[in-house]
């Protein structure tokens, strides 16, 4: 290992089905190293299986950190509380003399932690609501009168992106665009980040999901749903509810869909989830990020 002057953080990211938590607890295994949660769904305790958390037996091998400590209730969970947490538990990592780990897909999360979170102020409720309430071609248009760079740089289908930019132009005055430009808080010039970007080639990584969903059909996840959806404490605009598989099964349970149809219906979601996390890793991320088809814990561990 080489010599660094500033604290050392492993990153380990990519596509879903790309193979980073098997990675994550290798190096972790080799490492003494804690492995940090960096994916959006796997944050919430109730679904484990759906959304492909690690198993309890493999957790158990390897310190793991805010996995499944988000009850499915919580609508206020955020990039930037998941990035105060996971900024606590690199500094914990380290001071235990261990190297935290940061596997997952969430760009945002990886971004907010990394660069800082743009210091938007709080939108009125009112304005909120009213952009909330618009369809989305609607509001696009709408973004296209007030904030035209944005709406350029949007899909128009992309409901929660240009509601998002819609309500901030609104409300502040100001496009999101500027907001971003003044990110603060990250931890990015404090450490010594070691990125892996886990790339396999698309048809290898639709297949592993392909895979995965079935499994995931025909073990506990159908039951995971039945159980989430029973409770009577959950809102109906929690975000858990929009995980990649709870409608589709949800549907399936209900008797709106077949189980094949529910599964073809998950597994193409689950694939346009992968194309878009495909194109936001190969070009988001600074060209110092390694990007790579396979890797192994003995590469990230030279490279430390």
């Amino acid at each position: 290992m080489n010599k660094r002057i500033l604290p050392t953080v492993a990153l380990i990211a990519g596509p879903t089905a790309s193979g980073k938590s098997a990675l994550a607890l290798d190096l972790a295994r080799a490492a003494d190293g804690v492995v940090v949660n960096a994916d959006s769904a796997q944050v919430y305790r109730d679904l484990r299986v759906i959304t492909a958390r690690p198993p309890i037996e493999e957790e158990a091998l390897a310190p793991h950190r805010l996995f499944g400590h988000v009850d499915a209730a919580d609508t206020g969970y955020s990039a930037a509380r998941w990035a105060a947490e996971a900024a606590r538990e690199v500094d914990a990592a380290h001071a235990a003399g261990r190297l935290p780990i940061l596997v997952g897909g969430t760009g945002l999360y990886l971004r907010t932690l990394i660069d800082g979170i743009a210091p938007v102020p709080a939108i009125d409720a009112h304005v909120r609501a009213e952009v909330r309430a618009l369809p989305v071609a609607a509001a696009h248009a709408a973004l296209a009168a007030e904030d035209p760079a944005a709406a350029a740089r949007l899909a128009p289908a992309d409901t929660t992106r240009v509601a998002r930019a819609l309500e901030v132009v609104r409300g502040t005055g100001r496009p999101l665009a500027e907001w971003q430009a003044a990110r603060a808080g990250g931890i990015g010039d404090r450490i010594d980040l070691v990125a892996t970007i886990l790339l396999p080639p698309r048809d290898v990584l639709v297949a592993r999901c392909d895979a995965r969903l079935a499994q995931m059909f025909d073990g506990g996840a159908p039951k995971e749903v039945a159980a989430l959806l029973a409770r009577a404490d959950l809102p109906a605009d929690a975000p858990v509810r929009r995980a990649i598989g709870v409608p589709e099964i949800a549907a399936w349970l209900a008797g709106d869909a077949t189980r094949d149809a529910a599964l073809a219906a998950a597994r193409l979601a689950t694939r346009r989830y992968a194309k878009r996390q495909l194109t936001w890793f190969r070009h988001q991320p600074p060209p110092t990020w390694l990007r790579t088809e396979s890797y192994t814990a003995g590469d990230i561990l030279d490279r430390l």
